[in-house]
């Protein structure tokens, strides 16, 4: 069992920035992928950004060149730093994990709002 506590969320006004945080806990050694997804209202959860026991990434073309994914595997970490926000990026943020035999894991839920 992996367990996820996203932190961060808030309001800021577009072309601001915002910083979200995601701990792990439990079993952390099964942890394979870790990313971010989003549920805005009234649409179906998307990608945002992962990011590979290795290292390399992978971004939503809507977000590519704004926002950066990273982790720290000593702190059981995954961020998600995102600038130049624009109003449609207004959504719940969920961190999620993916471990080595395929098993996903969901965080509750941040909300980011971006509006004037």
């Amino acid at each position: 069992q992996v367990q996820l506590v996203e932190s961060g969320g808030g309001l800021v006004q577009p072309g601001g920035s915002l910083g979200l945080s995601c701990a792990a806990s439990g079993s952390i050694s099964s942890i394979n992928v870790m990313g971010w997804y989003r549920q805005a209202p009234q649409k179906q959860r998307e990608l945002v950004a992962q990011i590979f026991s290795g290292g390399s990434t992978n971004y939503a073309d809507s977000v590519k060149g704004r926002f950066t994914i990273s982790r720290d595997n000593a702190k059981n970490m995954v961020y998600l730093q995102m600038n130049s926000l624009k109003p449609e990026d207004t959504a719940v943020y969920y961190c999620s994990v993916v471990t080595w035999n395929l098993r996903p894991y969901w965080g509750q839920g941040t909300q980011v709002t971006v509006s004037s």
